[in-house]
């Protein structure tokens, strides 16, 4: 039915009119929800028409898509690959937003998926000052950090046990600012 909508949506539009641009985004979401197998193309279509015809920020919600999907469909380390492309232009636009520690949280999740577990460490024992400092210590995004951070030695089997302290601490941090 979502696919019928978006299809009726832009039918006869041309193809660089942003309504045909924002069904695709939204199909493409959809079947990624539905972890349909359609979702792959999808967002390939998606992602290679606004590479085309639209600014940097439109391409990166695509991007993320697409990584999405593919984490979805268990394909992680190309997911890995898409997410530290969208996070290094993050890096490269200057000091991080919000929206570019997600990023990051994201490339470090991904990385846990991969068991890169001590790349993760690094990168999230970056991002937290980074958001204490720019979202304050309640933000979600911070308490996200934190609590990935807290989790990530309950997968790592070479984790020490000075990592698990370390990582009670952070969580009963985490908890009671929830």
């Amino acid at each position: 039915a979502l696919g019928w909508a978006c299809w009726k949506l832009y039918l006869g539009r041309p193809v660089t009119n942003w309504v045909w641009c924002e069904a695709m985004q939204g199909l493409g979401s959809a079947l990624v929800q539905s972890k349909s197998e359609d979702a792959l193309s999808v967002c390939w279509a998606n992602l290679a028409f606004r590479r085309r015809h639209l600014s940097h920020d439109k391409i990166k919600v695509a991007e993320a898509l697409l990584a999405n999907c593919l984490e979805d469909i268990g394909r992680h380390d190309d997911a890995l690959v898409l997410r530290r492309e969208i996070f290094a232009k993050e890096v490269e636009s200057g000091a991080l937003s919000e929206t570019g520690i997600g990023h990051g949280l994201n490339v470090a999740i991904s990385m846990q998926k991969v068991g890169r577990w001590d790349a993760s460490k690094s990168l999230l024992d970056d991002l937290l000052p980074m958001a204490q400092k720019l979202l304050g210590l309640d933000s979600d995004l911070t308490l996200m950090l934190g609590w990935n951070l807290a989790v990530l030695p309950l997968d790592n089997p070479a984790c020490a046990r000075n990592d698990l302290l370390e990582a009670v601490n952070i969580m009963q941090d985490v908890v009671q600012r929830r």
